[in-house]
């Protein structure tokens, strides 16, 4: 299926009185949960893969090399499972964005084995930025795919 790369209406958030500074300030609050920006940035840049929103993962690439995220990982990120250049922390970060990022397609949508082994790795302030960060993620990439909001044109 082709389309026009095109938006079909403003950025939703935009147009809404109080939506984008709510979300915003939401963004900011996973930033105070102790979880390096780099990590964040490889959870917000895989889901974003997963959603095929190209806004994000055009506007994730770019946040995360500020962020000091490697070229290495921006490569492999889609197959960070395969790959080297992740540390055993990015990787729980990563399976527990995946799972809850693709939440209908099994019914065991997080798996206990995928939460422990976040769970060893980041305290419950820590898990819960980056259960935000993936949900906000998700929420980004639902509103920018659905109005079809091309990369690379700020829209927020």
């Amino acid at each position: 299926m082709q389309h026009e790369l095109k938006a079909r209406l403003t950025n939703p958030a935009a147009l809404l009185p109080g939506a984008l500074p709510a979300i915003q300030d939401l963004l900011k609050v996973t930033r105070q949960g102790g979880v390096p920006e780099s990590t964040l940035e490889l959870v917000h840049l895989r889901a974003s893969q997963i959603n095929g929103c190209g806004f994000c993962v055009d506007y994730g690439v770019k946040s995360a090399r500020k962020a000091g995220v490697s070229d290495e990982q921006l490569f492999a990120v889609a197959a960070w499972r395969e790959a080297p250049y992740f540390s055993a922390e990015e990787r729980a970060a990563l399976a527990l964005a995946e799972a809850a990022t693709r939440i209908a397609d099994t019914s065991d949508a997080v798996p206990d084995e995928i939460w422990n082994a976040a769970a060893d790795h980041y305290d419950e302030k820590q898990l819960a930025a980056i259960v935000l960060m993936v949900g906000i993620t998700n929420l980004f990439n639902r509103v920018n795919v659905t109005t079809r909001q091309p990369a690379g044109v700020a829209t927020w």
